[in-house]
């Protein structure tokens, strides 16, 4: 795969989660950012078929709703059990 394919696989992740998907830090639902992890790990594994190749921002953008995500669910478990 050339350097330009990759940059226009690249630039068509990008121009999809901007319109698709709000930031992490704007998350405040955990289900919205369930929806869109599920989303990305779609998205991810229809590069992987399609190109074999996946841009490092999709992995970059799914550690950061994970993150998001585990740190919602600690806040619950910590209010739910103390």
């Amino acid at each position: 795969m050339s350097t330009f394919e990759k940059k226009k696989i690249e630039n068509d992740l990008i121009k999809f989660t901007s319109r698709n998907f709000e930031t992490p830090s704007k998350c405040r639902n955990i289900d919205q950012i369930r929806f869109y992890v599920s989303e990305l790990c779609l998205k991810i594994e229809e590069y992987e078929k399609r190109f074999n190749y996946v841009p490092i921002q999709a992995y970059t953008l799914l550690a950061q709703y994970n993150h998001i995500q585990n740190r919602m669910i600690s806040v619950r478990f910590a209010e739910r059990y103390s």
